[in-house]
């Protein structure tokens, strides 16, 4: 589908590529890694066509289609977002106006039985047919589902896409893109800005899609489920390997440490080499010796090995003084915005250890959640701190509120305070800021090194409770390990908003979820949540298929009338009518006393100590059986009224 010809691109401080080959077919899923600034978005410029290459040739399959999706979008359209999507089909625009044309032809002409009247109608049926073959009738649906999946809400599809801020302008990029269907998707961070919900959509969607696809990730999650190669730039090479990318990175850590040790062998024989020579220059009759051995030397092809520097980091967060049982209560806590409701009515107590991780779609509220807890924002309702309690807040713009005129250093001396300031330089080579580095601006700082900056600070800064809102934003997979153990090793309590899956997994013992305006309290694995997500989103896609039918049916006149049931049947419908009825009673009265159950025990969790880990075990095992309990019950309650509705 794609073939890359000795590929070399050149910058003024070096090659990022230099002859490289590569073949890339239909159906192949590639996962692009690399250390920031190796060139990925450069490989994805150059085969999308908008980057030239300095030498060599990228040869397409004629026909072939191009769908990129950059990380640096610019939309400026008053389109609503649904005709954003709906006119950006070349082929169905020009069959729709062709179409509306002959329609209007024929409605307008009167000479209904002259031949060229007549070809209309044969122009007519062959328009409806290419409409057909271009799926113009499942389009709309098409769309629909697709804006759905990437997290809109039908209420937005009118308004104009110039109202959206860029997170949903790159959702809508997206949708653009996957649903025209191209024959090679180029996919430059598409989890960016996507909620948790959305990633999960998409992963689907792409795992279906039968072209190729070449996308650069830092979500390791989201690689290991979609790719199933991975190429890395590395020492301007591109290297292949068949394996999706946490396998990739076992067989690459193999090699690295197989190229340390014929690194290790080659220098010591050009040391070797070396004493030889400047042993036999200076003889007359070892001098011809000693030039071949020279020239041999100049031939050598050095052994270069990029090792993970990443790896090394260490990140602790200190512990400032232990606090008391609870630290912080939430009563009553709400937040609207005129008549916007985000959620209301939460009542809730945080313990002293509890690691929490605050999940849900864009929109719904986290990160405001967050705001009123660190009462930064104005709203319904009360928080109190705990005794003892001291809130360190990282908030999704940390890194951009950094002064740009300062230099690394000054950074982070600003907030240090004490013995500590005597060990800056060494917490920063901790964070991969080392020489001169620690004199740069941040201005000139990428995202990534931003971030690491501010998650530095707040290094500096101990507490007992941390609130971290997208903490792993603009962080590579390395990096977002390393704050993960960081984080692990932790002892005391955090709050944490987070759409990337694998770093939330293991992380954290309870999930706060905003829903219908809610706070809703889970013990599951970040896995079951999404899983339970998953299938709720599936049951209402297939519900509002269902009812649309059921709605179409309904229209149609029945054409044939029910034949009456004899005594015999009659009398059995009664008797599984009255069987029905009492199931449903009793499945009422189940869930309503289980319902008063777990009501009970959230109160209990709420102030659950979870140093006693034995205790705190029994605890969260009884609650789970609860749960599991109620959601038997309430399965069997549709079960038996879907079967009463139909009887």
């Amino acid at each position: 589908m794609i073939n890359i010809e000795n590929l070399s691109f050149h910058l003024p401080q070096g090659y990022l590529f230099k002859e490289v080959s590569l073949q890339i077919n239909a159906g192949d899923k590639i996962g692009l890694v690399g250390k920031n600034g190796a060139g990925k978005s450069t490989l994805l410029r150059l085969l999308s066509g908008k980057e030239q290459p300095t030498e060599g040739r990228i040869h397409k399959v004629k026909d072939a289609t191009i769908g990129y999706l950059t990380q640096d979008i610019v939309i400026d359209t008053n389109q609503s977002v649904f005709d954003y999507l709906d006119f950006s089909n070349e082929n169905l625009n020009r069959i729709r106006t062709q179409i509306d044309d002959i329609n209007h032809q024929l409605t307008t002409r009167t000479d209904y039985e002259s031949d060229s009247y007549l070809q209309l109608l044969d122009d007519l049926n062959f328009a409806n047919e290419q409409f057909n073959l271009f799926e113009g009738y499942q389009w709309e649906e098409k769309i629909t589902s697709t804006l759905l999946g990437l997290g809109f809400q039908e209420s937005v599809f009118t308004q104009p896409l110039n109202q959206f801020s860029g997170g949903w302008k790159m959702r809508a990029e997206l949708a653009r893109i996957l649903i025209n269907n191209p024959s090679v998707l180029l996919l430059d961070e598409p989890t960016n800005h996507l909620d948790i919900i959305s990633i999960g959509w998409l992963e689907t969607y792409l795992k279906r899609f039968e072209g190729a696809l070449i996308t650069i990730s830092h979500d390791r999650y989201f690689l290991d489920n979609v790719t199933k190669k991975t190429l890395e730039i590395t020492n301007s090479k591109i290297l292949n390997f068949p394996y999706p990318y946490s396998i990739y990175k076992e067989k690459r850590a193999e090699e690295i440490e197989v190229l340390i040790n014929a690194q290790k062998q080659q220098e010591k024989e050009i040391k070797r080499t070396e004493e030889l020579i400047d042993k036999f220059r200076a003889k007359a009759s070892k001098a011809s010796f000693a030039q071949s051995l020279m020239k041999k030397l100049e031939r050598t092809e050095l052994i270069e090995v990029e090792t993970d520097e990443v790896s090394q980091m260490r990140i602790t967060f200190p512990l400032s003084v232990q606090p008391g049982k609870t630290v912080l209560e939430m009563e009553n806590l709400g937040k609207s915005y005129g008549d916007l409701n985000l959620f209301k009515n939460v009542n809730l107590s945080v313990g002293r250890g509890e690691k929490i991780a605050l999940l849900g779609p864009n929109g719904v509220g986290k990160s405001t959640l967050l705001k009123r807890i660190m009462k930064t924002e104005d709203g319904e309702g009360t928080v109190t701190y705990g005794h003892n309690v001291e809130v360190t807040y990282f908030a999704q713009d940390q890194a951009d509120k950094l002064d740009p005129k300062m230099t690394v250093l000054e950074t982070v001396d600003s907030v240090a305070k004490g013995e500590i300031r005597k060990q800056l330089r060494s917490i920063l080579g901790a964070f991969l800021f080392s020489g001169e580095d620690v004199d740069k601006q941040v201005g000139i700082l990428s995202g990534g090194e931003r971030t690491r900056l501010a998650l530095c600070q707040l290094l500096l800064s101990p507490s007992n409770v941390l609130i971290l809102d997208e903490p792993t934003n603009h962080l590579d997979i390395q990096s977002k390990a390393v704050l993960k153990q960081a984080l692990k090793q932790y002892e005391g309590t955090f709050i944490i908003v987070s759409h990337d899956r694998e770093f939330l997994e293991g992380l954290t013992n309870r999930i706060w979820d905003i829903e219908n305006k809610n706070l809703k309290i889970h013990h599951y694995t970040v896995q079951e949540y999404l899983r339970k997500k998953s299938d709720a989103f599936e049951q209402a896609q297939q519900l509002g298929k269902s009812n649309k039918k059921k709605v179409a049916e309904e229209v149609k006149v029945e054409e044939e009338k029910k034949s009456e049931l004899s005594y015999e049947e009659e009398k059995a419908q009664k008797k599984e009518t009255n069987r029905l009825k009492n199931a449903i009673r009793k499945a009422e009265q189940r869930i309503e006393q289980l319902e008063k159950d777990i009501a009970k025990m959230d109160k209990e969790i709420a102030s659950l100590d979870y140093t006693d880990e034995e205790n705190a075990a029994k605890t969260l095992k009884e609650y789970d059986a609860l749960k599991t309990e109620l959601d038997e019950v309430m399965e069997s309650w549709e079960e038996n009224t879907m079967a009463l509705d139909e009887l």
